[in-house]
């Protein structure tokens, strides 16, 4: 059997944290990208004590940006799937 642990970047996670920071649940935040809550409470903690980035790692302003578009891009996918099953579903009533 392979390893079935997940694995996140590190502006994977400091845009999930900057996420619940700026005023989203954290409940929301985690179905998005659909990490566990727990998991990102933990990156939250390490944030809190300055070890979420790591000895030494510095994330350039770009990398963060692109961690963030991606973050968008699946909330965005997600409700347009939201979107089209809805209206799969007024469709069928309204005949």
């Amino acid at each position: 059997m392979g390893n079935s642990r997940a694995r996140y970047t590190l502006e994977f996670k400091i845009e999930a944290v900057r996420m619940v920071r700026s005023g989203q649940s954290l409940a929301s935040t985690a179905k998005i990208p659909g990490i566990n809550k727990q998991t990102l409470n933990a990156w939250l903690k390490a944030d809190d004590t300055s070890k979420l980035n790591g000895v030494g790692k510095q994330v350039s302003a770009e990398k963060i940006e692109i961690a963030r578009l991606r973050a968008e891009l699946a909330r965005v996918k997600m409700e347009r799937d939201i979107l089209g099953k809805a209206t799969a579903y007024f469709a069928k009533r309204a005949v």
